[in-house]
């Protein structure tokens, strides 16, 4: 049996897995995950359907498997047992109680059908993994956001949210349509249309103090994440450049992409960092001040005086007397 043989054989396999996993299945989509062209697949289709599996199609819809066909217990590899770990661990940490406890139930069913060798390799690796956030991303008193948060957007209802804002001295009460859920930094965010001020908002979930479902539908058609998050005006960011030593600028590549990473030039022991950000009165300057004894800013004068401005605070803080 030759090498191409083999390959088809797997991509074939792996196609019947992909469709049982969704309920539609687009053909460029399987083109692009396997990197073949759309004949390839519509012929690779036709073979499944010649050997019994029950496809059905629809030009400019996708493929479907019929309800009730199931393929017999995947077997999994040694590596793919050991991402099971990781995810668990992951979903104990960063996901609420009530999600945490749904993924540990799908998970024992996951081990159920692996077998000896990798049951003993995932048995192994599960004392000698460790995450600890550094945050907690939920108020201990909401166990099911994430729950009901999901339910939500895939049902299309709204939410009702009291939340406790960072500038905010009281917590307040809306009503939301949360339109995507992302993590950053520890946190988890929701991006929806809130009706208490008419526009979108995002809201970070340790910040929430209730969450319940309702039944009143959405009232707005939202579209994607991507596009949410995405959609900022270039004029609404400020261009900022700073000068960092060589040897710290490496420290801060990482978060560098969360505050409007541009482009960096290297100039003999200095590195120039160019961002895009539309938050200059308080993210950035307080994420400069972290590294500022070894940068400099080059542009624009409003960050240099924003910085002294909190600097200043902090020094008339530190000198009062108790």
């Amino acid at each position: 049996m030759g090498l191409d043989t083999i390959n088809r054989f797997d991509r074939i396999v792996a196609i019947l897995i992909q469709l049982q996993s969704k309920r539609i299945v687009k053909a460029q989509e399987l083109a692009e995950r396997f990197n073949v062209s759309l004949r390839t697949i519509y012929r690779d289709i036709r073979s499944l359907e010649a050997s019994g599996v029950p496809i059905s199609s629809e030009a400019g819809v996708g493929y479907s498997i019929m309800e009730g066909y199931r393929l017999p217990p995947v077997m999994f590899t040694c590596e793919e047992a050991s991402s099971f770990v990781a995810a668990e661990k992951l979903m104990q940490k960063f996901t609420d109680p009530s999600l945490g406890l749904h993924h540990r139930s799908a998970m024992y069913k996951v081990k159920s059908v692996l077998r000896g060798k990798e049951k003993d390799w995932i048995s192994t690796l599960e004392s000698q993994v460790l995450i600890d956030p550094s945050q907690k991303p939920f108020d201990e008193n909401i166990p099911n956001a994430l729950e009901v948060l999901f339910e939500s957007i895939a049902e299309k209802r709204k939410v009702f949210l009291k939340y406790h804002s960072l500038n905010a001295e009281h917590p307040s009460e809306r009503f939301i349509e949360p339109v995507g859920l992302f993590h950053e930094n520890n946190f988890w965010y929701v991006l929806g249309y809130c009706h208490f001020r008419c526009d979108y908002r995002q809201f970070r979930t340790d910040r929430m103090l209730k969450i319940q479902r309702t039944d009143q539908a959405f009232t707005l058609e939202h579209g994607s994440l991507d596009e949410h998050l995405n959609k900022n005006p270039e004029k609404e960011k400020t261009k900022i450049v700073i000068s960092i030593d060589k040897d710290i600028a490496r420290y801060i590549s990482v978060r560098s992409r969360q505050y409007g990473f541009v482009s960096q030039e290297s100039k003999a022991d200095k590195v120039v960092i160019t961002f895009m950000t539309s938050d200059v009165l308080h993210g950035f300057p307080r994420w400069y001040l972290m590294f500022a004894d070894y940068a400099e800013i080059l542009e624009p004068e409003s960050l240099k005086t924003r910085v002294m401005e909190i600097l200043k605070e902090a020094q008339n803080r530190l000198s009062r007397k108790k």
